[in-house]
Formats: C-alpha cells, structure tokens, sequence
C-alpha cells in the first residue's frame, strides 16, 4: 500500500510560500511558509502534519491492540505535540509526545495502560520517527 502527498515551494525560505496537496484530497493546495512553519502564520507546517499523522496511527494502533486483548473502548483521544529544535545538526524533530484519554468502561487501568505503551512502539508512524516518542496516557475507567 502506498499512499502519496505533494508539496511546492516557491521563491526563498524566508519570503517563499508552498502548497501541500494528497492524493485523497483532504488537502489540496494547503499554505504552508517560513511564518507558519517558525512563527504563527496562517496556515500549516511539516511538524503539525506529522503530529496528526502520529495522533491518528496511534489512535487506530491503541484500538487494535485492545481488540486484540478482547477490549472494546468507548472511545480515544489523542494529540501529538512535535518537538523541532536546532541542535548541531540543524534543525531537527527530537520528540512526539502523545496524550491519550481513553474511555473503557469496566477496564483495568494497569493493563490498558500496558496496552497503550505497546501501541506507542506498534504504531506505524511511531516505528517511522527516530525522535524520542513519549506517552502520556489517562484512562477513564
């Protein structure tokens, strides 16, 4: 399965501008630039995508590996904050840290709590990152 993203950029860093486009057409020609990147324009970044990436495939991993252990829950939320800081590298994505806030009436705290670090390192996403990924996870019992 493969699945396909696009962006453009023109001009320079700083003064530049580019468009991210998938293949499904959730975002079609979607602003992104040096000010919405590194400051608070309007628009989207690389890192704000990759949180959502990650929040998602986590999500969907969570559910699974509960399904596995014949868990069904009510339901997961879950936000990714993506870390970008410059080291002696140059810029780069050092963490993603997840929240998660599940509800699984009837469950045992401990063992969903186990289930959801096994989901962290399962994700897809999560085995993509080379960042640190932490997890943060409530569970409403």
């Amino acid at each position: 399965m493969k699945r396909k993203a696009s962006a453009v950029w023109q001009g320079g860093l700083k003064d530049g501008k580019g468009a991210i486009s998938t293949e499904s057409g959730v975002l079609k020609e979607t602003q992104y630039s040096f000010g919405t990147r590194f400051e608070n324009g309007p628009g989207t970044n690389p890192e704000e995508l990759i949180g959502a990436a990650h929040a998602g495939c986590f999500s969907m991993a969570f559910s699974a590996e509960l399904g596995r252990a014949g868990i069904t829950p009510e339901s997961i939320a879950t936000s990714a904050t993506v870390t970008l800081e410059k080291n002696d590298a140059g810029w780069t994505v050092t963490e993603s840290h997840l929240d998660v806030t599940a509800k699984v009436p009837g469950g045992d705290r401990e063992k969903i709590l186990g289930i959801a670090n096994v989901a962290k390192a399962g994700c897809p996403i999560s085995r993509l990152l080379y960042a640190k990924i932490s997890l943060d996870a409530k569970v409403e019992v």
